[in-house]
């Protein structure tokens, strides 16, 4: 069977494939990614790539399509505008997609196409080519809800799924009852890491988002001043910038941070949807900075689930640093998390029902 995965041109849309894209590459399929720009490195994780954006980028995008709409770029920007500004955005880089997409469909021929719900370009391939598509949800809002809000900016009718893949832990996101669960196996890259010095305090990863947003972004910062006043050590990963951080405090480049998480403590992220699932995967207390796009509405979701803190960035202090590794609650949810998404299905128990899907 030839196995289409169809990702918007974004390492965080793109990455949440390899688990299952290895899956049925060892099951002895055939499996390609149709993806574009920094994405295109999912080949690193031994997967066939083929470039269908190109030239196109979403921030290239984005900026024009939020000049025209400035209430919706607002609502946006503060992580207020649900599903509308998604929508708007990707709804617009699909249309550059899905030409691309359907050239490859009926030049490659698969027998099934999964794509991820801002890449609807997979689903109109898939329905170009007469196959099957399978919506494989890789964020914490409702994958088809995602789906209706992009193809409704393009004019598009929304397809018949042959199904729905989510990965979201019930507890965390409820009323995934109709889709086919599979547990979240994080795949954050590969690269080694980094050596610290031995101190015995605990570790807190500082993380921020691979999607470059508009103004300053002072997350490292902020944890970098309040990282004096607390008895821990932080690694900053991929800060932006150089600047002063006392001496508990280490930087690093690019680290796969599924392998790191078991080192930690904790961990102080941009709220971003694959490490907001890697980390309950790891069953690793978060503090969870609202943000634009998702960012709020997955904050919102761990503090509600008790595995985290939501906090706006110019509350990060030393209090809510030591707070994030010392309450016994945030870890005992976290913990409960981790459990609960160690006992779904994992990636190769689905590959016998996808590989049904073309002969149905």
């Amino acid at each position: 069977m030839r196995v289409l995965l169809v990702a918007a041109p974004l390492i965080g849309h793109a990455f949440p494939f390899v688990p299952l894209g290895r899956a049925l590459r060892d099951a002895g399929h055939e499996v390609l990614v149709a993806t574009g720009g920094e994405a295109l490195s999912v080949a690193d994780a031994g997967l066939s790539v083929h470039d269908i954006a190109g030239s196109v980028s979403v921030g290239s995008v984005a900026v024009p399509i939020m000049l025209r709409h400035p209430l919706i770029a607002r609502a946006e920007m503060a992580g207020r505008a649900g599903t509308r500004g998604v929508g708007l955005l990707f709804g617009a880089v699909n249309s550059r997609l899905v030409g691309p997409a359907v050239e490859l469909a009926r030049s490659w021929h698969p027998d099934l196409v999964l794509h991820e719900p801002l890449a609807v370009a997979g689903a109109l391939a898939a329905a170009a080519v007469g196959v099957p598509a399978v919506l494989h949800e890789n964020t914490l809002f409702d994958g088809r809800t995602l789906v209706r809000e992009t193809l409704s900016r393009m004019g598009a009718t929304v397809p018949e799924f042959a199904g729905v893949i989510s990965s979201a832990p019930p507890s965390v996101l409820p009323g995934r009852e109709s889709s086919r669960p599979m547990r979240a196996v994080p795949y954050g890259g590969s690269g080694p890491l980094p050596i610290l010095p031995e101190s015995g305090r605990p570790l807190i990863a500082v993380s921020r988002s691979t999607v470059a947003g508009p103004g300053r972004d002072r997350l490292m910062e902020r944890v970098a001043v309040a990282a004096a006043g607390v008895d821990a050590d932080f690694l900053l990963i991929r800060p932006a910038r150089q600047f002063d951080v006392p001496p508990n405090v280490y930087t690093a480049g690019w680290v796969p941070i599924p392998d790191l998480l078991g080192r930690c403590a904790g961990i102080v992220h941009h709220g971003g949807a694959g490490t907001t699932l890697t980390a309950l995967h790891a069953g690793v207390p978060q503090l969870v900075i609202n943000g634009a796009g998702d960012r709020r509405h997955n904050a919102g979701l761990i503090a509600a689930r008790g595995a985290g803190i939501a906090a706006d960035e110019p509350e990060i202090d030393a209090d809510v640093l030591t707070r994030l590794i010392t309450e016994p609650a945030l870890a005992e949810a976290a913990g409960a998390v981790r459990d609960e998404m160690a006992a779904m299905p994992a990636p190769e128990a689905l590959v016998p029902w996808l590989a049904s899907l073309p002969g149905r």
